[in-house]
């Protein structure tokens, strides 16, 4: 990675904030190095605040912290694209985006992204959560049972019965995948170098 070009807005670069999964923007910031560094270095998204003139960690009075995913740099090493899985709303206005949008999507990936999030933050009563304090081996049995039982809802003519069968596995597949440490990305990747 090319080092980020700090000098041009005397100290600072624009951050454009990305909800990793939804791909929603969700706000636009500034970081200063030593806020790029503690973002690194800390996982939670911190900015440097102009009108406060200080280092500014997301979330530190209203709670709703924006985890680190991914940073990009762009062509210029001038800006950054911050990928994060938001806790709470973004503004502070207590809207999802800063541009007043709902931040809503299902597929896949925020699927992917909640497993994930139960595995690093447990949650009392949650079912992701008991699956991966149970183990890697409850949690393959689990995959196993998903696919024998949409296996033989394959065999019949019932349609919720077989998509809530697919959907059971394909979850239960994402658990795995994270209890691994892994995920789809990585599954993509060797689909791709199939693919000829």
């Amino acid at each position: 990675m090319a080092k980020i070009d700090f000098d041009k807005l005397n100290g600072l670069v624009p951050c454009v904030v990305q909800d990793a999964a939804t791909q929603k923007v969700l706000m636009v910031a500034f970081m200063n190095v030593e806020a790029y560094e503690k973002t690194v270095r800390e996982k939670k998204v911190t900015f440097y605040s102009r009108s406060k003139k200080r280092l500014w960690t997301k979330g530190e009075t209203s709670g709703n912290s924006l985890e680190l995913v991914e940073i990009i740099q762009d062509c210029d090493n001038d800006s950054l694209l911050v990928k994060v899985i938001p806790k709470g709303p973004t503004c502070h206005t207590g809207a999802d985006t800063c541009f007043n949008e709902k931040n809503e999507g299902w597929d896949l990936n925020r699927l992917e992204t909640i497993i994930k999030d139960r595995k690093a933050s447990p949650k009392k009563g949650s079912y992701t959560t008991s699956l991966f304090e149970a183990g890697i081996n409850k949690i393959a049995q689990k995959v196993g049972e998903e696919a024998v039982e949409l296996v033989i809802e394959a065999k019949d003519d019932n349609r919720d019965l077989f998509l809530n069968e697919a959907a059971d596995l394909l979850y239960h597949y994402l658990v795995l995948l994270q209890a691994k440490g892994m995920s789809l990305d990585d599954v993509k990747g060797v689909l791709k170098k199939r693919h000829k």
